[in-house]
């Protein structure tokens, strides 16, 4: 294993663990992902460190928690100034490259949600002072992203690398429309494309009626799951005469709200086959209660990021559609993998699969993601497949985090992680006892007066939520609630658990304290 390994990283956006056939689902047909962890190694309790896109995504690119990296929500992009596992592999020799979705910066442009609001009775600073960071990401090298200033490729506006990729073909966004990048080749193939996007051209279907659902006209070939396969593709084959090792991020936008799946994958599944999680319906936390009655008066917005209560048939609706996208993903999946191998590169090359949070997808009656941490919230799919290290199907069922995947892909690589690193090897050291789930929200949604702080710990019995400004909080035995319908946390038979778990995130929260940076002088 001398050798320097190449490593083809893929990445969904908001899959829960459970949605592949290797992982116990019934109906979603995955093969493609479920040969990898035939092969290799399946994590059944991977976790992330946040459970929203940019942040959980500068997490794996870090390896470090949100709290020490500082991009805690949608809208905070990923500091320049933090190192990432990607850079150590550039500065070792490998050619890297990103195809699909980043996220590591903003995609709107919007005014931000939370502002330095000046007090009228003080003395107001300096802009440039009214942070306690000077550098607060809000200069024009943190606008690469944003669709209404993506006015020629990414590659052409970005200075000498883009967080450690040296090859970058990106896109904004999710469902049907084409963004960034992707929208320069598929005008390429089609120059009326937007009269093919959205719920305003949509084919008729009565079949589905669901929020955020609509049978696309876009065709598969342009559609962003296939154009990231097929540009993977493309940037493998000019790998093949190389004498450095790779690192490819083939990065989907989906499973991800709205749902539109194209052509044959909007009906490959159908709802009545659907059944509905055992929480459905049930959950008496206040959010929850919240969202339930909104549902019934109509008064909820079901057409944004915000979480939202679902009928029967829309859950059953939604996830049939989110299989059609899973499935999509696995075909192009199969693709690359079999380009792999007709190039020859298949023996040197790691595979390794995730995404980067999950969905409640009909838990406890809910879409979506945000506030509550749900295990079909945090839990994530990782999956690790080495040819040289092949484990024929193994199953981990050891605690893990986002913030592992980069000690583990440098530790492959034989590259000395930086210091500040917070995740660990995977393959070399043991379990921790807990992870820890940050989550800090920048606006009111449903069931809430205030933007949300929340701090979870896991064990391999226990989750437990904490939420500053609120009354209630949430426990829950794993082992004997796996639904997660019975909240210990005021409970008296939870007492001692409540204790215990306590302790436990205490002492896991001093564990991830920043050691960064290094001090500047010898003792």
């Amino acid at each position: 294993m001398s050798k320097r390994p190449n490593f083809l990283f893929i990445i969904t956006d908001q899959q829960r663990a459970d949605h592949l056939g290797c992982a116990g689902n019934k109906i979603v047909q995955t093969p493609n992902i479920d040969g990898i962890a035939a092969k290799g190694t399946r994590w059944d309790r991977f976790y992330v460190a946040n459970p929203i896109c940019m942040p959980n995504r500068a997490s794996i690119m870090t390896g470090r928690m949100c709290s020490a990296h500082g991009a805690r929500h949608n809208g905070i992009p990923l500091s320049r100034d933090h190192t990432t596992f990607v850079e150590l592999l550039r500065d070792a020799g490998y050619r890297t490259a990103m195809i699909g979705k980043s996220h590591l910066q903003s995609y709107t442009g919007l005014p931000a949600t939370n502002r330095f609001e000046p007090d009228d009775a003080l003395t107001t600073p300096a802009p440039g002072l009214r942070d306690a960071k000077k550098n607060n990401r809000h200069t024009a090298d943190y606008d690469l992203e944003v669709v209404s200033k993506w006015d020629r490729p990414l590659v052409d506006r970005m200075d000498e690398h883009y967080y450690g990729f040296d090859h970058v073909e990106l896109m904004a966004g999710h469902s049907d429309r084409p963004l960034g990048d992707h929208r320069f080749w598929a005008q390429e193939r089609c120059k009326d494309v937007d009269a093919l996007v959205g719920p305003d051209n949509s084919l008729p279907d009565t079949r589905i009626n669901a929020p955020q659902a609509w049978r696309t006209a876009l065709p598969e070939e342009l559609y962003s799951t296939n154009w990231i396969a097929e540009r993977s593709e493309a940037w493998l084959a000019e790998q093949v005469d190389g004498d450095a090792p790779f690192f490819l991020t083939m990065s989907f936008p989906d499973p991800h709200h709205p749902f539109s799946p194209p052509g044959r994958y909007w009906d490959m599944y159908n709802p009545d086959d659907i059944a509905l999680p055992a929480s459905f319906g049930k959950g008496q936390l206040p959010p929850i209660r919240a969202m339930q009655q909104a549902l019934k008066d109509g008064s909820d917005p079901r057409d944004n990021q915000n979480p939202f209560a679902v009928t029967e048939d829309e859950a059953r609706a939604i996830i049939a559609l989110t299989y059609g996208m899973i499935t999509m993903i696995d075909d192009a999946v199969g693709r690359v993998l079999k380009r792999l191998e007709d190039l020859g590169l298949a023996d040197d090359t790691v595979v390794v699969f995730t995404s980067d949070h999950g969905d409640y997808m009909g838990d406890h009656g809910l879409m979506l993601k945000l506030l509550l941490h749900y295990q079909g919230v945090i839990k994530v799919p990782f999956i690790w497949y080495d040819p040289k290290a092949p484990a024929h199907g193994q199953i981990d069922g050891g605690l893990a985090s986002s913030i592992d995947i980069a000690p583990t892909i440098l530790a492959r690589a034989g590259i000395q992680a930086y210091n500040g690193i917070q995740g660990r090897d995977l393959w070399s050291t043991a379990p921790p006892e807990a992870v820890i789930v940050e989550e800090d929200s920048q606006r009111v949604m449903t069931g809430f007066d205030r933007p949300q702080r929340v701090r979870t710990v896991v064990t391999d019995r226990y989750r437990m939520s904490l939420r500053e400004g609120e009354d209630w909080h949430e426990l829950y035995d794993l082992a004997a609630d796996p639904d997660e319908l019975e909240n210990l946390y005021d409970d008296p038979s939870g007492e001692m658990a409540r204790r215990e778990m306590t302790e436990i995130m205490l002492r896991r929260m001093i564990t991830l304290q920043d050691r960064s940076p290094l001090p500047a002088y010898r003792a």
